[in-house]
């Protein structure tokens, strides 16, 4: 496969795979015509910021069937495009009336229905789409390699902790709260230079209320020592845990409330 097949169908094959679900979707059409730029000109006739802005807007408002026709690896498949559209063209199952995820609605394997995570291997975009179970929200990853590697964030189009060093990934609690790990204080005690991405050994975390649009983060203190950070929500309650030890022990370091204050000008709360 050449570069410009991996990076997103060919319009023939789009055609013949997607052609039913794309005259059914705008959004699906207008990205995958999109996406196909980023192989082409398109990118230096408008200009890189423009075309950033505008990708990352159609997958704001996009479907997984969108992310599937455009032609992302998923759950499914990471190392190509989705060629299965008797699948993933389908419409979901196991989704109760309320729109929450119930038994059965397995986002991966031969079920109906599309994943609820795709990735760009490919581009130096880097692409990485997670949606809620409900398929109501949606955050977007990014990776601008021109300011050394920086992940930018969106959930519902809302731009999370402009500067800040992110994850390249996050996941979903509870279908209301995006989750991702960032960069920890560089004065915690058992702090330590490490690699990977985020680059340090103690890390904080970034918890986002799609709903409220209100995005808390959570840093350490100098007892906790938050190297595999983890969320989860029970009842009312978010339980933060340092490491999958303390997650299998059901000791968490923190408990805070789930429901999040209200969104304010001023940017995040920090706890």
């Amino acid at each position: 496969m050449s570069s410009s097949q991996a990076l997103s169908h060919p319009p023939r094959i789009r055609e013949e795979r997607w052609g039913e679900w794309l005259r059914r979707s705008r959004i699906g059409t207008d990205l995958a015509a999109w996406w196909d730029g980023g192989d082409s000109d398109v990118r230096t006739r408008i200009g890189e910021i423009p075309y950033r802005e505008r990708l990352v807007d159609l997958l704001s408002r996009a479907s997984p069937r969108d992310c599937a026709a455009m032609g992302l690896g998923c759950s499914r498949r990471v190392d190509r495009p989705c060629w299965e559209p008797q699948i993933c063209g389908q419409d979901r199952v196991g989704v109760c009336a309320g729109g929450t995820a119930g038994a059965g609605a397995s986002r991966t394997g031969p079920v109906p229905g599309a994943c609820g995570s795709f990735v760009d291997c490919w581009s130096d975009l880097e692409l990485r789409v997670e949606f809620s179970a409900d398929d109501r929200h949606r955050a977007v990853h990014m990776t601008d390699r021109d300011r050394w590697g920086e992940v930018g964030v969106w959930v519902d189009g809302v731009r999370l902790m402009v500067d800040a060093w992110l994850d390249r990934s996050g996941y979903w609690v509870g279908d209301r709260f995006y989750v991702l790990r960032a960069a920890g204080p560089e004065d915690h005690p058992d702090q330590q230079i490490a690699l990977g991405l985020l680059g340090y050994r103690i890390l904080s975390l970034v918890i986002h209320d799609a709903r409220r649009g209100t995005t808390r983060v959570f840093v350490p203190n100098a007892s906790q020592s938050w190297t595999d950070p983890f969320v989860r929500l029970d009842g009312d309650q978010l339980h933060l845990y340092a490491d999958e030890a303390a997650v299998t022990a059901d000791r968490p370091d923190r408990s805070v409330p789930a429901e999040s204050p209200p969104s304010r000008p001023g940017g995040p709360y920090w706890w």
